[in-house]
């Protein structure tokens, strides 16, 4: 996605792009994400208004884009006991959290907004300026609308093998493609030409595991997350925060695969629902069942009622940057060659921001 959105922000600004895809389509993180359009637990500051920026631009391209199934739904995070209301409480009074669209719910509330939630809870934490389109499909949509302009072509099944001059790289197939700018979107793969080009890069891969279910039989009209998410992301910390890790121990298959709840319902009304967090190498080749029992008891407290069969099971692998308070890693690897990894969790939700920001700073 981070590549497919460079390739719209050049298009957009009257460029030909060519756009080379390692596999036949694309079969990483950019398709194996929520969708979620995540603005509520971003750090402030940089990351947020890139967020920001980025949920903005995901709504003007959604309108030119319908299949992207843009959705301003919204989310919604549960909380129980005095300890993850007042993190609520702190995120609330956070000097940004008007940008955010935060505001500290009854759980009345919160079934108004959405009224699917019908389990035990106490209170809620809204977030109006999240948003989700549908992985599986969005960059499918892009090209479509990319190939119409005329100035785009797409080649799959080819991989950038080396950097053959300025502006200029030569694939698997032995062909040179030349331009006034070449951009490295590689995602997680962070070997071959990559670590060639950037020994160093302060980038590591991330690994998780989630899962998506039959249709809810009902309409899910936020996106909904957990008190977990607390734990997880920069934008709840907080004394609030410290009291709750020190005195509400995390759940221990939570706590031993550093997991929070998110969930997003598909157009198609499955729910996906996730996830772990591993870091270290090398990786589990196979998913563990008791992250997905776990997430099932959440989810089904949460819903007041039994989650449907799940249909899809998954693990997926994104690069980070190693100073997670960095949204992106973007280098000047070579004369007219630049790199950009590394946007971990953000990927998919951040990826329009990012490319404009490169698109800007190359003077495109």
């Amino acid at each position: 996605m981070v590549g497919t959105m460079h390739a719209w922000q050049a298009v957009q600004r009257g460029h030909e792009v060519v756009q080379i895809e390692r596999e036949a389509e694309a079969r990483g993180a950019s398709l194996r994400n929520f969708g979620q359009i995540w603005v509520s637990g971003r750090a402030g500051g940089e990351e947020l208004d890139t967020a920001l920026r980025a949920r903005e631009l995901w709504e003007r391209i959604g309108a030119e884009v319908p299949g992207l199934g843009f959705r301003a739904i919204g989310s919604l995070t549960p909380v129980r006991g005095a300890r993850e209301r007042a993190v609520a409480e702190a995120a609330v009074a956070r000097p940004d959290a008007a940008a955010r669209g935060y505001r500290l719910v009854t759980a009345a509330e919160a079934r108004e907004i959405n009224p699917a939630l019908r389990g035990d809870f106490e209170a809620a934490l809204w977030c109006e300026r999240d948003a989700a389109v549908e992985p599986r499909t969005a960059q499918l949509h892009l090209r479509d609308a990319l190939r119409a302009c005329g100035r785009y072509t797409f080649l799959p099944g080819r991989e950038v093998r080396e950097v053959a001059g300025p502006g200029a790289v030569r694939d698997d197939h032995g062909d040179v493609h030349r331009g006034d700018a070449v951009v490295l979107a590689t995602g997680a793969w962070l070997s071959g030409l990559v670590r060639e080009l950037a020994p160093d890069l302060p980038v590591r891969r991330v690994r998780l595991q989630m899962m998506q279910t039959a249709p809810l039989g009902e309409r899910l009209t936020t996106s909904v997350a957990d008190a977990d998410s607390f734990r997880y992301y920069p934008a709840y910390a907080s004394p609030a925060l410290d009291a709750l890790n020190a005195e509400q121990e995390q759940a221990p298959v939570a706590a031993a695969h550093k997991m929070q709840l998110l969930m997003v319902q598909r157009l198609d009304g499955g729910l996906t629902i996730g996830d772990t967090h591993e870091y270290e190498h090398p990786f589990a080749f196979d998913t563990l069942e008791d992250p997905y029992e776990h997430l099932t008891g959440v989810v089904e407290a949460f819903l007041g009622r039994p989650l449907p069969k799940i249909r899809h099971r998954w693990a997926g692998v994104y690069a980070q940057c190693t100073d997670t308070s960095r949204v992106v890693h973007r280098q000047q690897v070579a004369d007219g060659v630049w790199l950009v990894t590394g946007p971990g969790g953000r990927g998919m939700t951040c990826s329009p921001a990012i490319a404009e920001t490169t698109a800007n700073e190359l003077g495109w």
